[in-house]
């Protein structure tokens, strides 16, 4: 998954944006990748759903007005 949330801030960062990344780097997945434009992170199907669940509503209830998020499953078997 990818995402960012927005307001933008280039002098600090705004607390949605902090509150999102540290929601990401504690969740149960296998990669995480944390930029200044946007984030990156990988894992199963039930951790990322979690993750991005707890994303939104933390990132919103801090003050984000947008999330950009873009999911894409790999290699997943059909059920």
């Amino acid at each position: 998954m990818e995402f960012t949330t927005e307001p933008f801030d280039l002098d600090e960062a705004p607390a949605h944006a902090v509150v999102a990344r540290e929601v990401i780097q504690s969740a149960e997945l296998d990669a995480v990748d944390v930029g200044p434009f946007g984030n990156t992170a990988e894992g199963g199907a039930d951790e990322v759903l979690t993750a991005v669940d707890s994303l939104l509503h933390q990132a919103l209830a801090s003050g984000a007005t947008r999330v950009s998020l873009q999911v894409n499953v790999i290699g997943e078997d059909p059920k």
